[in-house]
């Protein structure tokens, strides 16, 4: 059963859907939920912080207009911003009321860098995590399975595993660090005993400076050696520094010796750290050696789909699926083209399409064009749906080789710059009518068909992985 103010929200929406574009509609204002009225406030809420800015930015006089119309004169907006309980955030305040003050509550001390001069118990050491980033959003794809299996295995037994040390490499964004602390947050939580530190390799050189500098040098090694679980990151940071790698030489058979575990992230496998000690690449190489790769198309899908629930915005399908798959070098890239769009978006005034993400990604990563022939469409379609070749070159009329000689002439007019007369040639000696109507026939379908489209787009991914 409705309450009073959910009637009178989906009267607001109503009213609002007869004003804006559809699209605009079903991202902006389907997603918010009524929360009260009370007096002569009227309570929504947003899902994000960036959600509740666009509103305010562009609908912020229909949204009054709409109360005022449906509710009386007078009525007070109010937001709500729904966000992560971790964070201790909470924000309610009127529309365009900017003196209104967000607080966030921080943890003591959760901007302390950990004192290598100071022996610390416990509970009174920070172990830099960010629990934001953690094994419930790191997803699994082909490309980090082995890594993720073998972190999730060292949090659940930490230092009794044949995974000690961890070395995990790869390039810049493919989620070194956030496995790192992934790892980190799970062992706190199974092993809130454990003595647990992130440090990156470059801190961990300025803390050893530091040391030499202040004639510290022995409360810098005790410090460390009193470490459970040490994550180094970017461990290709100590090359060339032989006084830090000696240092950190002894830590580390300090704590493999003691059944302590060590993980260490690089952008490069032991290997091929030129500068670095042999003896120490030598007890990199002990325990599991394990590359991260860029992500593939399913996985690159899993995070854009994960990072637009988490910021509250809806995009077409088209985007998401050019995103996915144009995007194709790191993690970073990803989320970074979300917030670029969402910017561009609220600045210009402008909605989330595919022409202003074409612009926005051009920018930001290079876009290769890819050089397909009609034959190798229509090699990828058949493999698709099983069909030997030789199938969509006869007259069958067979529902499915009629269907996939369709997508294969469809798919070599969009991505060749072959004419129709060309193609229809290619695919069965068809004429250029043949060739049109197919392409119509499929366009038509991909509008009116959810599953038909999916259909096609996978197809187009093959294409383009």
């Amino acid at each position: 059963m409705q309450t009073d103010y959910q009637l009178l929200w989906n009267k607001c929406l109503s009213v609002i859907k007869d004003n804006v574009p559809e699209a605009a509609f079903n991202t902006w204002f389907t997603p918010i939920i009524p929360l009260k009225y009370e007096g002569d406030k009227f309570t929504i809420q947003v899902p994000s912080q960036f959600f509740y800015e666009y509103l305010e930015d562009k609908y912020v006089d229909l949204l009054k207009m709409t109360l005022y119309r449906v509710i009386g004169q007078g009525t007070i907006l109010n937001y709500r911003i729904l966000v992560d309980n971790k964070a201790k955030l909470t924000v309610e305040y009127p529309a365009q009321d900017s003196s209104v003050v967000i607080k966030k509550t921080t943890p003591k001390d959760a901007n302390r860098i950990p004192s290598p001069f100071i022996q610390s118990q416990p509970q009174d050491l920070d172990p830099h995590l960010n629990p934001k980033y953690n094994f419930e959003n790191y997803f699994e794809g082909t490309s980090n399975k082995l890594v993720r299996t073998a972190g999730e295995a060292v949090a659940q037994n930490p230092g009794k595993t044949t995974f000690n040390p961890l070395f995990v490499f790869g390039p810049s964004g493919v989620g070194k660090t956030h496995l790192c602390h992934a790892i980190g947050t799970r062992i706190k939580e199974l092993h809130p005993e454990k003595k647990v530190l992130y440090v990156s390799a470059h801190l961990f050189r300025v803390q050893f400076t530091d040391a030499i500098r202040k004639n510290t040098t022995n409360d810098f090694i005790n410090f460390y050696q009193n470490i459970d679980v040490l994550i180094l990151d970017d461990i290709q940071e100590l090359i060339g520094m032989d006084k830090t790698q000696n240092t950190f030489f002894h830590i580390f058979n300090h704590l493999h010796q003691l059944g302590k575990q060590l993980i260490l992230t690089s952008d490069k496998p032991p290997v091929d750290l030129q500068g670095m000690e042999e003896r120490l690449i030598t007890r990199l190489k002990w325990g599991l050696t394990a590359e991260l790769s860029r992500p593939d198309l399913d996985l690159r899908k899993k995070i854009l789909k994960n990072k637009i629930s988490h910021d509250g915005i809806v995009i077409p399908d088209e985007v998401f699926n050019f995103i996915a798959n144009n995007v194709t070098e790191n993690v970073r890239d990803l989320e970074g083209i979300l917030v670029s769009l969402m910017a561009n978006a609220v600045i210009n005034n402008k909605e989330i399409d595919l022409p202003l993400t074409k612009r926005v990604i051009c920018q930001a990563v290079k876009l290769v064009k890819k050089q397909l022939s009609v034959q190798a469409i229509q090699e990828t379609v058949c493999k698709y749906f099983n069909l030997d070749q030789s199938a969509i070159q006869t007259n069958s009329r067979k529902r499915e080789v009629v269907q996939a000689r369709q997508i294969t002439m469809f798919l070599s007019k969009k991505y060749t710059d072959y004419s129709f007369s060309h193609i229809g040639k290619i695919v069965g000696k068809r004429d250029h009518a043949t060739v049109l109507h197919a392409c119509k026939t499929i366009k038509d379908q991909i509008e009116i068909n959810k599953d038909f489209r999916s259909t096609v787009e996978e197809i187009e991914g093959q294409l383009k992985g």
